[in-house]
C-alpha cells in the first residue's frame, strides 16, 4: 500500500495531496522512519538532518526512546502545524527551486498509506510511534575510506587520523570531519555492554519483529558486523513479520569469501533489498572512494545481482565536486546492468552532498560546472524515453540538473568560496599523500584549476 492511487500516481499529485490534507512542511520519516547509529547514541529522521543525541536514561524504561527523542517530536509539531523543521534544509532547497520541485520529503511519505497519513496526523506528536522503516548501524567498522566520509563512519578513517595526525589547514565546515578520531562515535569497544545496541535488541523482541516493514542496515560495512549476522539468524528461524524488507548496505569491496556467506544467507531471506554506493567510473571512483577496486567492485554487483536471491538492487550516488567528471558514463552503465538483469537491478539515487562543503559540486568554477551540466544534460536528453529509466530516477537526474543551473550554496551555514577553495586544496593534497593518489593524473579537466587554487 502506498499514497498512490487513480488521480494520485505521480510524485507531484502526491506532494499537492500532502500539502493540502496534512500540511506543506509534512514528512512521514519523523514519525515511521529513523536512522539510528548505535555505536554513538546518534538518532535522525532520514539521512538528510543533521544527527542529534539520544537520552541514554531513557532507555532502560522505554527503548523506544531510540527512536522517538524530544527533537522529533518538536519536529513532528512543526511539521502539522506547517512549519518547516531547520534540520530538513536539504529538502527546503530543493522546494524552493519550484512549485513542481519534488524533494525527497514525497519520497519518505509516499511509501505509506493514506490510512496511516491519517493516523500520525491525528496522533499527539509527543507520543511514541512504532517505527515502520529503520536503518541502523551497530558499529563503523569499515574497509573503505571514502574521500566524502570520516571518521565517525568509518574504522578506515580513524587509522588515517591516528596513523598521520589530523588534516591541517582546513577552514571551513570540513574541519570537524578530518581533525580527530571522533572518538564519540564509537562509545563502547566490541567487548563491552552498548545500552544502544541492548536497546535496540529488547525494542526488537518487543515489537519491532512484528512492526516493521523494512530494516536496513548500514555501517560503516555491515557484512564486517556480528550483529548483522545475528539478525541473519532471525530471519532463517522466523521470528520476524512474515514480509518484513531486510536492506543490506554494502560497499560490496569485500573479498570472495564475505559475499559468499552473504549469498549463502540471503536465500533464506523472502525480501532482500542491496543498497551499494558508487557514482563515477574507473580510477575517478577508486580515487573518490578509497578502497574500491574497480573491476571487483564490478565483479560483485554482477554476483549479487545473478545469485544474491535479491529483491531489489539499489545504487546510491552522492554527487560530489569530482563525480561529475564521468556520471553520465556511470548512469549510462547502470542502465547497461538494467538491460541485463531489469528495471529494478539497479535503482538509483542521486543524493547531492552538502557536508563537507568544500566538496560539494557547486564550489567548481561556473564554466566548468556548466560543462558538467551540459554532459549530464545531453546524456538525459537521449536517456529520458528510456522505459528502463524509472520516474523516481527521472526526477533525480532532473532535479540535479536543476540544482547545478539554480542552487549558489550548498546550505544556508557554508563558508564562503575563498574558504572552500582553500579547504578542497589542502584536504586533496594530503589525502593524495597518504593515501597514495594523484588528483591532476586521475582529474585532468580540474588540473588547472585544482593548481591555481595553491595561491
Amino acid at each position: 500500500m502506498t499514497l498512490r492511487k487513480p488521480g494520485r500516481e505521480t510524485d507531484l499529485e502526491v506532494k499537492k495531496w500532502l500539502n493540502t490534507n496534512v500540511s506543506p512542511s509534512f514528512c512521514m520519516a519523523k514519525w515511521r522512519n529513523a536512522t539510528i547509529w548505535l555505536g554513538s547514541g546518534m538518532t535522525t529522521s532520514c539521512h538528510h538532518p543533521p544527527a542529534h543525541e539520544i537520552d541514554v536514561t531513557e532507555l532502560q524504561s522505554n527503548p523506544a526512546a531510540i527512536h522517538n527523542t524530544s527533537q522529533k517530536k518538536k519536529d513532528r509539531h512543526n511539521m502539522l502545524v506547517g512549519q518547516r523543521p531547520a534540520g530538513c534544509e536539504y529538502c527546503w532547497k530543493i522546494e524552493d527551486i519550484g512549485p513542481d520541485s519534488i524533494s525527497d520529503r514525497v519520497h519518505k511519505s509516499v511509501i505509506y498509506d493514506e490510512e496511516d497519513v491519517n493516523y500520525v496526523k491525528n496522533k499527539l506528536p509527543t507520543e511514541n510511534f512504532a517505527l515502520r522503516t529503520l536503518e541502523t548501524a551497530f558499529d563503523r567498522t569499515c574497509n573503505f575510506g571514502c574521500s566524502y566520509c570520516n571518521p565517525a563512519f568509518s574504522s578506515t578513517w580513524v587509522k588515517d587520523i591516528k596513523k598521520d595526525g589530523p588534516y591541517e589547514n582546513l577552514i571551513s565546515d570540513g574541519r570537524n570531519h578530518f581533525t580527530h578520531s571522533h572518538p564519540s562515535a564509537q562509545l563502547y569497544k566490541k567487548d563491552e555492554n552498548n545500552p544502544y545496541v541492548e536497546a535496540f535488541w529488547k525494542w526488537w523482541d518487543e515489537e519491532l519483529h512484528e512492526t516493521l516493514d523494512e530494516l536496513r542496515i548500514t555501517g560503516g560495512e555491515p557484512l564486517m558486523s556480528d550483529d548483522v549476522w545475528k539478525l541473519f539468524d532471525k530471519f532463517k528461524e522466523g521470528s520476524v513479520k512474515p514480509d518484513m524488507r531486510l536492506a543490506i548496505n554494502s560497499n560490496l569491496g569485500g573479498k570472495d569469501d564475505l559475499i559468499n556467506r552473504f549469498i549463502e544467507n540471503a536465500q533464506s531471506i523472502k525480501h532482500l533489498h542491496l543498497y551499494t554506493s558508487c557514482e563515477s567510473m574507473g580510477p575517478h571512483a577508486e580515487y573518490i572512494r578509497d578502497g574500491l577496486e574497480w573491476n571487483r567492485w564490478v565483479d560483485n554487483c554482477h554476483k549479487v545481482c545473478t545469485d544474491g536471491n535479491l529483491e531489489g538492487f539499489h545504487m546510491m550516488c552522492t554527487i560530489n565536486a569530482l563525480c561529475l567528471n564521468s556520471l553520465p558514463e556511470f548512469l549510462q552503465n547502470q542502465l547497461e546492468f538494467k538491460e541485463t538483469y531489469g528495471v529494478d537491478f539497479p535503482t538509483f539515487t542521486l543524493n547531492i552532498l552538502r557536508f563537507p562543503s568544500f566538496q560539494s559540486p557547486l564550489i567548481l568554477p561556473k564554466e566548468t560546472l556548466a560543462e558538467f551540466r551540459g554532459d549530464l544534460q545531453n546524456w538525459y536528453s537521449k536517456a529520458k524515453t528510456n522505459p528502463l529509466l524509472q520516474e523516481m530516477e527521472r526526477n533525480h537526474v532532473e532535479r540535479l540538473i536543476d540544482y547545478l543551473d539554480v542552487v549558489e550554496t550548498p546550505h544556508s551555514d557554508t563558508f564562503e568560496k575563498p574558504a572552500l577553495h582553500n579547504d578542497f586544496y589542502h584536504f586533496y593534497k594530503q589525502y593524495d599523500e597518504r593515501r597514495g593518489k594523484n588528483f591532476t593524473e586521475t582529474f585532468p579537466r580540474l588540473a588547472d584549476w585544482y593548481n591555481s587554487l595553491n595561491g
